[in-house]
């Protein structure tokens, strides 16, 4: 693609409006989809927070059309400079997960059925280079953040009409936030940071594509089995489901060559990591670059009350206070 008189590649855009046949063609022949666009129109789908999404319907030319998918999902930067700013890094840790740790795929989209145990299957892929510390190479390609150190940010939650009844466990769990940082410092492997539904796709065949993956780093790998079970999830249904799902991901695991990671560890490490749900939810409402919907107030009271429930069952609180220091 040409620059414009400003510098900036053309193919950087902000604005679904100025996406152009010509520029869809561009993009889809850079992932390698040989194939001419004629015409598009498009539409807002999703609800997300730090971005915003447009489906993307595409008119093909009859020469290419058996090549080219019927529609596209464009993601955008959102929000104003300034909070384009303070979220940065995230953008540059997706662009850096699709150019250097996997490159993008295709996937067809539909409502699951029965998604958790797919969908737990499916976290092991991006795990399975090991519970350990990274080599050096990983380090300098990948964030690591640390829960320890970036605690004291997290707003303590204030009682009000759009939270949880149970704000007990809100409370207790930020003034946990610092011993939580340091005992989920003792295995590490590639997480997705903000696994939960909303980030999923399904195929038909019920193969589970991640995608969002601006939360990104090297951290503990219980925080993504917590993060989905404990926001997903019903509360009932989680308590019947939880341990036979864990076991799902496990076996995942140990198929993959994981084989000195025992199945009551892996338990432990997803009880150990559900304060990531409360983290995220609040990060995610605190730092969001959208105007906050109906639907985004929704979303995040479900994915707060399901987790204080997560936290409150599996004793997290109890299991961070036993490890005391």
């Amino acid at each position: 693609m040409t620059e414009p008189a400003g510098g900036q590649p053309a193919w950087i855009v902000d604005d679904p409006s100025v996406v152009t046949p010509e520029w869809m063609t561009a993009a889809l022949r850079r992932g390698g989809t040989d194939t001419e666009i004629v015409g598009l129109r498009h539409e807002p789908v999703g609800g997300g927070q730090l971005s915003s999404s447009h489906r993307f319907h595409l008119d093909v030319h009859p020469d290419s059309a058996d090549s080219a998918p019927s529609s596209v999902v464009l993601k955008l930067a959102a929000g104003t400079p300034e909070g384009r700013g303070q979220i940065a890094p995230g953008y540059r840790s997706e662009v850096g997960y699709y150019t250097k740790v996997r490159p993008p795929g295709r996937s067809r989209a539909t409502q699951p059925r029965r998604p958790a145990r797919p969908v737990l299957e499916q976290a092991g892929p991006h795990q399975r280079r090991r519970l350990a510390t990274p080599d050096r190479r990983s380090r300098s390609q990948l964030p690591r953040r640390n829960p320890h150190r970036g605690h004291r940010a997290v707003p303590r939650p204030v009682p009000g009409p759009s939270l949880p009844t149970d704000t007990d466990t809100l409370h207790r769990t930020a003034d946990h936030f610092a011993r939580w940082g340091r005992h989920v410092s003792t295995r590490h492997t590639l997480i997705h940071g903000d696994y939960r539904l909303d980030n999923l796709l399904f195929t038909e065949s019920h193969e589970v594509t991640a995608i969002d993956w601006q939360s990104l780093e090297i951290g503990f790998p219980g925080r993504d089995v917590a993060y989905f079970l404990a926001t997903a999830l019903p509360p009932a249904l989680r308590r019947a489901q939880e341990k036979n799902l864990v076991r799902a991901y496990h076996e995942q695991l140990t198929q993959m060559g994981v084989d000195d990671y025992p199945l009551d560890d892996c338990f432990h490490d997803y009880r150990l990591g559900t304060p990531q749900a409360p983290l995220l939810t609040v990060l995610g409402s605190a730092y969001a670059t959208n105007e906050p919907t109906e639907n985004s107030d929704r979303m995040f009271l479900s994915m707060i009350t399901n987790a204080c429930a997560a936290i409150h069952d599996l004793g997290t609180l109890d299991l961070l206070g036993s490890h005391a220091r």
